[in-house]
């Protein structure tokens, strides 16, 4: 069965449909993880501890550590983002998306059982660290998986469904700690993420390897068989598989005719390039700028600020909102999804880069808004505030990063591009899940970090508007960036 989708004259198949849910998956993973402990926080670290305890054998009720110590147990989880996002770009390149994809699960399992039987605060936070690299892993590689098995005009819809999952993880995970923030139960939160990993191990199997790597690595027999698979047994792939850049060397997987097929003439051929390093792509003058465009928008992501909301908004709310701070966080979450799923179509409309900047205003905007409503104890202001930066977060800032790794580089590159991407992302994160507390106490509570978020928005976008290409319908790497020169020369 396929369905017709707007915009390119394409079909989208219920097998590639399967194929974009099972690899989300980690992405839900990611949000999981990353919001986990906000509803429990005072369960966890002792400052609610009922008095009737239905903890299991062996397993203390709560685990007391104080502000500072639960700063290391948060921001472990993106230290261990930060290792899988370095290691599984370099790895998929050389091994596969769907041998990287499938070791992720290894980490989501066993992560949450070190989480869910953890008796200190060095085994939860071993269990967040290892939670944390299947996490960035999974955000490098799912990410590339998508761009390679949808049609080239479809990235921008299908790429968004990357943030659109992470929200549906950080959503989940809120509603059960509104449920289950109370006596031990906060361990039934953190065991769930593993269930979820044995799940998607298990649909991994079902998945095939991306048809784009298979041609970079000479299996363009393989390849072919799987993109027909993803399209439908009518479609014309051919358009498609003339992109691939295929050796005229022979390959043992392929029969005369699907070679007479798949090589278009010698003079037309581009080059295939090998797999470029971490190293190499930084230092490679015609990558850099790319690197510098990827890094940039990841670090905006972070720094202006949404991850103070998913993983602090309910003790940051509790002094203005400390009945509804919690139900809040629910609210929250489930508009981010909503708009993350209703802004999907823009990136293919309005263009990558318009999103981004239309995000950045928002939270800008947002950031100071909320800054004078808790400062004034405005709570209705200080909600509406919380939902709209949220809100505008989701418009581009959420899916959009995410895009562009795979549409700024070519195939060869693209890996090492989204580690540096997420690594910069996940070291991003890091600083703001550990000193977010400590400089919101710093500068006296009442929402006055929001002002330094605001004055980020300003320069942080400001850099984004002039150096980042537009990359929507564009093929190439070089139909991008030459597009750019030309733009900035005019």
């Amino acid at each position: 069965m396929t369905l017709t989708t707007s915009g390119p004259r394409s079909t989208v198949t219920l097998y590639l449909v399967f194929l974009i849910l099972i690899t989300t998956l980690g992405p839900l993973q990611f949000g999981y993880h990353l919001a986990e402990l906000n509803a429990p926080q005072d369960v966890i670290t002792c400052e609610k501890k009922s008095i009737t305890s239905t903890t299991a054998p062996n397993l203390p009720q709560c685990i007391p550590m104080n502000p500072f110590q639960f700063g290391v147990v948060s921001s472990t989880y993106t230290l261990g983002g930060l290792i899988g996002a370095l290691i599984s770009g370099p790895f998929s390149t050389k091994y596969g998306r769907l041998l990287t994809l499938r070791a992720t699960t290894v980490f989501f399992i066993l992560g949450p059982i070190a989480e869910t039987l953890a008796t200190t605060i060095g085994y939860l936070s071993a269990g967040r660290l290892i939670s944390g690299i299947g996490a960035g892993a999974s955000i490098v590689v799912g990410p590339i998986y998508i761009a390679e098995v949808v049609h080239a005009k479809q990235r921008g819809f299908f790429g968004a469904f990357t943030q659109v999952m992470t929200n549906v993880g950080i959503l989940f995970t809120q509603s059960l700690g509104y449920f289950l923030s109370r006596d031990s139960l906060w361990r039934i939160i953190l065991s769930v993420a593993g269930a979820i990993g044995a799940l998607e191990l298990i649909g991994l199997f079902f998945v095939p390897e991306s048809p784009t790597w298979l041609a970079e690595h000479q299996r363009a027999g393989q390849a072919r068989r799987i993109l027909q698979r993803i399209r439908g047994k009518d479609a014309d792939i051919e358009p498609e598989v003339k992109a691939w850049r295929i050796p005229p060397a022979n390959s043992e997987d392929r029969t005369g005719e699907e070679e007479s097929l798949l090589t278009p003439p010698s003079g037309n051929l581009p080059p295939k390039r090998p797999a470029v390093s971490m190293l190499g792509v930084i230092t490679n003058p015609t990558y850099r700028p790319a690197i510098v465009a990827v890094i940039a928008v990841m670090i905006t992501q972070q720094f202006t600020g949404v991850n103070s909301i998913v993983m602090y908004s309910v003790s940051l709310l509790s002094d203005i909102l400390p009945t509804t701070s919690a139900l809040l966080a629910v609210v929250v979450s489930a508009l981010n999804l909503v708009v993350t799923l209703l802004c999907a179509p823009l990136a293919d409309k309005l263009g990558r880069k318009r999103c981004l900047l239309l995000s950045i205003t928002g939270m800008g905007l947002n950031s100071m808004l909320l800054a004078l409503s808790m400062s004034f104890n405005f709570k209705i202001l200080s909600a509406i505030a919380t939902l709209l930066f949220v809100a505008s977060f989701a418009v581009g800032l959420g899916p959009v990063p995410f895009i562009l790794a795979s549409e700024l580089v070519g195939p060869e590159a693209v890996g090492a591009t989204q580690s540096w991407a997420l690594g910069a992302n996940w070291t991003a994160t890091f600083i703001v899940a550990q000193f977010f507390p400590a400089l919101n106490e710093a500068m006296g509570g009442k929402g006055r970090v929001y002002w330094v978020f605001a004055a980020l928005a300003l320069v942080l976008g400001s850099f984004l508007a002039w150096w980042v290409p537009e990359t929507k319908g564009k093929a190439t790497m070089e139909e991008v960036w030459g597009r750019e020169e030309r733009r900035r020369v005019d």
